[in-house]
């Protein structure tokens, strides 16, 4: 359970500290956009998104048992965020936010890191794609531009509402939000080393001011972003109200862990690391606990992000902890011009972000796999998309187990007939 950081620092050199303070630079310009706008599309404050990769990202990083992790809001909270935002308020997600890290904590120090390979990997990519789904229908307004004044988080009524309000289509943020992601798509391939996120994002947010669009834009919608952290606070608490929350908090434990362990797991194979599961789950209860602490959302690791530090030459936890520095530093000096990105630049953003998420490049290899494993994911899925993620997790992986132990054959229990 010892921290990655403790093992890197001896023998640490100027060249890997260069090599670390590039690839924090570039991955806290990627960040940036994105934790905004995971932070509105969960229904919550544009500046909890910045506050969760500032003390979320420091906290993975400097505790984590990953070299190269990259810690902050991800888009696999969306759905849980949104939902408990709507039932709960800001501060009941503050408060599950704070028991998910307890949870972790625990998990960690009786080593249940290691737990996570025993999910089946249908279960997971089956909610994945299904939280990429979500993620998208639910930027489709902010993308056409659509009136829409309250838009349902369920998804069926969301459809209907947004094919109601089809004739409040808005042209010119259309073509800003498909302008952003051609921007994003064709600067990953041309320039892969640029920030393009971040790129994409200012000029065409910079082409809504300088044009005078009728578009919305950040701080035309929700104010100016704070220029400072908010001060530590413990959210009021009671055992009613922490009963209530519980289920939400487990899910957010158990997503924290899963896609931190998974995104350590993928970087151990870019690197050739060996990543400290028990250590990366306590980071993450650290993490999270430090977040709620700040008013910030969840916090995990990202794939995303992680695979860009390492692609940048990150090598050590130091670049996690630049990242989160440099995003404080932007926070302080540079708050007001956040205000210029535009909606559907963000809207744009995301539907990447889903995009990425549904790993697409997989699906031809999910086709071939077991037949039982087709109908796992797909039901997995289905429940995502059409109920909810504690009901999907807890049957998908339900019956995952109990494929695996059927595929063992393993033998009946004895009958004994009963003494009554």
């Amino acid at each position: 359970m010892k921290p990655k950081i403790l093992t890197t620092l001896p023998g640490y050199t100027a060249a890997l500290f260069r090599a670390d303070l590039m690839a924090g630079i570039t991955v806290a310009m990627v960040a940036l956009p994105l934790s905004i706008a995971i932070a509105i599309a969960s229904g919550a404050d544009p500046a909890t998104g910045l506050i969760t990769a500032i003390v979320g990202g420091f906290l993975i990083s400097a505790l984590g048992g990953s070299r190269v992790q990259i810690g902050g809001p991800t888009g696999a909270f969306i759905v849980v965020v949104y939902g408990v935002i709507a039932e709960h308020g800001q501060d009941g997600l503050v408060l599950a936010t704070l028991m998910a890290g307890i949870i972790m904590l625990v998990a960690g120090w009786f080593k249940a890191g290691s737990l996570v390979r025993h999910i089946p990997e249908a279960v997971i990519n089956g909610f994945t794609i299904g939280i990429a789904i979500i993620i998208a229908t639910s930027q489709l307004a902010d993308l056409f531009g659509l009136d829409v004044a309250n838009l349902p988080a369920d998804f069926l009524p969301k459809i209907a509402a947004l094919w109601e309000a089809r004739t409040t289509l808005n042209p010119q943020a259309l073509a800003i939000g498909v302008a952003t992601i051609a921007a994003i798509v064709a600067l990953r391939w041309l320039a892969p080393r640029l920030p393009g996120l971040i790129v994409a994002m200012a000029v065409c947010s910079a082409a809504v001011v300088l044009l005078n669009l009728p578009v919305d834009t950040l701080h035309s919608r929700f104010g100016a972003l704070p220029a400072t952290l908010p001060m530590p606070h413990i959210p009021a608490f009671g055992i009613e109200r922490m009963l209530d929350l519980l289920p939400s908090a487990l899910i957010i434990a158990f997503l924290a862990g899963v896609e931190s362990l998974l995104s350590a797991s993928v970087a151990d194979r870019m690197i050739g690391g060996n990543t400290r599961p028990n250590a990366e789950v306590i980071a993450n209860g650290a993490a999270n606990i430090g977040s709620a602490l700040f008013g910030g959302l969840p916090a995990t690791g990202a794939i995303a992000r992680t695979a860009t530090n390492v692609h940048a030459g990150g090598r050590t936890p130091v670049a996690g902890i630049i990242h989160a520095l440099v995003i404080l530093i932007v926070m302080l000096l540079a708050a007001p011009l956040a205000g210029y990105l535009a909606m559907p630049a963000l809207a744009g953003l995301l539907l990447v972000t889903a995009w990425n998420m549904s790993e697409v490049q997989h699906w031809r290899r999910h086709l071939a796999a077991r037949r039982s494993d087709q109908v796992l994911l797909v039901l997995t899925l289905v429940l995502t998309v059409l109920t909810d993620l504690t009901l999907a997790i807890g049957v998908g992986v339900a019956l995952g187990l109990a494929l695996r132990l059927r595929r063992r054959a393993v033998p009946e229990a004895e009958w004994h007939d009963p003494d009554r």
